[in-house]
């Protein structure tokens, strides 16, 4: 048992990555794959991560091409990328005899598209080649882009002793057999079967006596974000996909819906943050600077907006200059209100969980701003006259203020991720600096206009 967990937790450390480096060097072949071959291949993409290239593709061309066609798929894509470059395209097509038709396709498409075809025609198994051109036909973001070719299915008219002997022939392409499809003579999906249903069966029992018509699938053209929702609703492993005439034509299986689950995770992070493109730490500084520099200018365009209202308000302050020292105080409560409604909203329609109509929306987010914002008026008032000595007409300014700026920051942040949802846009465009833009001018606006009602400057 402490072997297995040291080997759970492996670690990637300098002097694992200069014992590779040095057998590389020296081309010990046979000391390098004993080292190696004691790690799992995701171990051993990590380690060819930290390599530089010439060594990572001594690695890959000497290891053998099940274990190296594995290693491809765990690798980061730019290092992944770089690596392909360096193989022959008969080299690439032996590491795609090894994989699954998903990941085969994915490699596949990663190449350019002049490669693309030499690689594909490379392909010694035709049944193999046929299907990874067919997964090419569809957009990576729809369930054909993601799904499988490899699954177990049985007619409905097959006994279960001539199943199991069927399934035996079947089970050696598909790497974990989490459920069989049932079918009809045309290959229309008509249920499922555990194995634990035929294990329990009788031998001379028909298929379609034990089969479970209730079964949860995708159609090829459904997007990816929807498959993950379908799949997280019915806590499945794997997922069915038929066509237009209800033909079984592949599954998608959980891993790969993880790996989509992480990617829309991690871009409406960096959306969030104020970063349009998908980008990494290590990316250059060009690329970097492309995906923030836009949401900086909306930042310092919103900084420049709220100055100039600033501004108009500037000659008529009189005894009253003290309000601008509350500004950076409605700024940030407004930026933080506005993101923090932004962020449930867009995390709801993320999940599927919001529901009802707009407006019985923004009616709740207006009796929750108008709590929070009671709340913490009352706080600011306390603070504002008794703490710091401000003019007490001048403290419930400020308070009157706060409520109408929480208010109003809670209802845009609510608004804009709903609004952009409708029209098919991704909503986590709204939050982080956009949200917290508006709502620092707006907030700006609405506190001194109430300055001006209420002291008259």
């Amino acid at each position: 048992m402490e072997e297995l967990q040291e080997n759970i937790q492996f670690q990637l450390s300098d002097e694992l990555i200069e014992k590779v480096e040095i057998l590389v060097e020296q081309q010990n072949d046979k000391a390098l794959k004993v080292l190696l071959n004691e790690y799992h291949h995701a171990d051993i993409a990590e380690i060819l991560d930290e390599l530089n290239l010439d060594e990572a593709v001594y690695v890959i061309k000497l290891l053998d091409s099940e274990t190296t066609a594995e290693i491809l798929m765990e690798l980061d894509e730019d290092i992944r990328e770089k690596v392909l470059k360096n193989l022959s395209n008969k080299e690439i097509a032996e590491e795609i005899e090894e994989l699954d038709t998903d990941d085969a396709a994915d490699i596949i498409a990663e190449l350019p598209e002049e490669r693309q075809a030499e690689v594909i025609s490379q392909i010694g198994d035709t049944e193999h080649r046929e299907e990874i051109q067919e997964l090419l036909a569809y957009d990576e973001d729809t369930a054909g882009g993601l799904m499988a070719k490899e699954l177990v299915k049985v007619y409905e008219t097959w006994t279960v002793a001539g199943c199991l002997r069927r399934i035996r022939g079947q089970a050696r392409d598909v790497t974990r057999v989490h459920s069989v499809y049932v079918v009809d003579r045309q290959g229309r999906l008509i249920g499922r079967l555990s194995l634990k249903d035929l294990i329990v069966s009788k031998s001379d029992q028909k298929i379609a006596d034990i089969a479970k018509e209730n079964v949860a699938w995708v159609h090829v053209n459904d997007n990816v974000e929807d498959v993950a929702k379908v799949m997280a609703k019915y806590d499945l492993e794997a997922i069915p996909v038929i066509n237009d005439h209800n033909v079984l034509v592949g599954r998608i299986t959980i891993d790969d819906i993880l790996d989509v689950i992480r990617e829309e995770a991690d871009k409406d992070y960096q959306m969030a943050a104020g970063i349009s493109q998908d980008v990494e730490a290590d990316d250059s500084i060009l690329k970097l600077t492309k995906a923030r520099l836009p949401w900086l200018f909306i930042g310092m365009f919103g900084g420049l907006g709220a100055a100039s209202i600033i501004e108009q308000f500037n000659d008529n302050m009189g005894n009253f200059v003290v309000l601008l020292s509350f500004v950076p105080l409605i700024q940030a409560t407004a930026g933080n209100v506005g993101v923090q409604s932004s962020a449930i909203v867009v995390q709801g329609i993320a999940n599927g969980t919001i529901d009802g109509k707009i407006l019985k929306r923004l009616f709740k987010e207006f009796l929750l701003g108008l709590v929070n914002g009671v709340a913490i008026s009352l706080v600011a008032i306390i603070i504002t006259h008794f703490i710091f000595g401000t003019p007490y007409i001048v403290s419930i300014t400020i308070s009157i203020a706060l409520i109408a700026v929480i208010i109003m920051a809670a209802l845009i942040g609510t608004f804009i991720p709903i609004f952009l949802d409708k029209r098919g846009i991704d909503p986590a465009v709204a939050t982080g600096p956009f949200i917290t833009t508006s709502n620092d001018v707006f907030g700006i606006l609405i506190y001194f206009l109430i300055a001006k009602l209420i002291l008259g400057i």
